[in-house]
């Protein structure tokens, strides 16, 4: 859950960035200087901006991870359990067939865990302290198994290259819709004025939350082939519990649903309409994936 909340971050904070520059630059002004929009233009423009920002993302996933969760590398470890940590990680990387990732530990009191990195060769994988104090080590090392599986998996490119599509036509349509509603409503025919780039910031806002359901939805798609991952990885039962002691950890807490949705490895905020907003499947769910794979 923590790569994907600080890819999304990142994302959404550089999208906005290159969109307000673009706008300062004058180039949205310049697609309608002519009394209409230059679509394909408007579709380049779009690309840029919404590649960039995820593309960006991908690069700074591991160096954000890094120094947002204050995780600190194991070099040279200094007891038994950074020791076995290195050897669970280096033997499941090679069994993956991926390059050694570098291997961490974050000060949290939750259970998490998080893979992230611009390529399955050159991966970060971090535990909390939580883990670590909460799991056996055979639930650990099936945790590793699936951040491990998310690493070959290649799940940060694929995450990268839809975010910047839905990203791409987020901004393609926001200004489509500006347009319309400059010309339609406010009778603009001089080119965009006051209520283009009011509509199409409100229209990014609202289109923006569509796209993270598509982002969102790709997400949990993903965790239960990771989890499948990790099931090869270690043993189907031991994935299981693994998931089994995260239910004993959160289920019976109280925690409060944007602390979950940030930090949680398994990510649960609510049922409904919020479902769609899950980065991952209820765990139950995820449980009972792997009691149907074949032993």
């Amino acid at each position: 859950m923590l790569r994907l909340f600080l890819f999304l971050a990142t994302n959404v904070a550089i999208l906005v960035v290159i969109s307000v520059v673009f706008r300062l630059l004058g180039l949205d002004s310049a697609l309608m200087a002519s009394g209409g929009i230059d679509m394909t233009s408007l579709l380049v423009m779009a690309a840029i901006i919404g590649f960039s920002g995820s593309l960006i993302s991908l690069f700074l996933s591991k160096t954000m991870a890094k120094h947002g969760m204050g995780v600190q590398i194991i070099e040279h470890p200094s007891t038994t359990l950074e020791q076995w940590m290195l050897e669970t990680v280096a033997r499941q990387s090679e069994r993956a067939g991926i390059r050694m990732p570098e291997v961490g530990i974050f000060d949290s009191p939750d259970p998490n865990a998080f893979a992230t990195g611009w390529n399955r060769n050159a991966a970060l994988v971090a535990v909390s302290t939580g883990l670590l104090r909460h799991m056996s080590r055979e639930e650990v090392e099936a945790v590793v198994g699936h951040e491990i599986s998310h690493v070959a998996n290649g799940d940060m490119v694929t995450l990268s290259l839809i975010q910047g599509v839905v990203n791409t036509f987020v901004v393609f349509l926001a200004r489509i819709i500006g347009s319309l509603v400059d010309r339609v409503v406010f009778k603009n025919e001089r080119g965009p004025g006051v209520g283009y780039f009011v509509a199409s910031m409100v229209a990014q806002v609202l289109l923006s939350v569509l796209a993270t359901m598509i982002v969102m939805w790709f997400s949990r798609y993903r965790e239960f082939h990771a989890d499948a991952g990790g099931a090869r990885l270690t043993s189907r039962i031991q994935m299981a519990n693994a998931l089994r002691a995260l239910q004993r950890v959160h289920e019976p807490q109280d925690l409060p649903a944007g602390e979950f949705a940030a930090f949680g490895i398994s990510g649960r905020i609510g049922e409904g309409f919020s479902a769609l907003f899950r980065s991952h499947p209820p765990l139950e769910k995820r449980i009972a994936a792997l009691e149907r794979m074949p032993s």
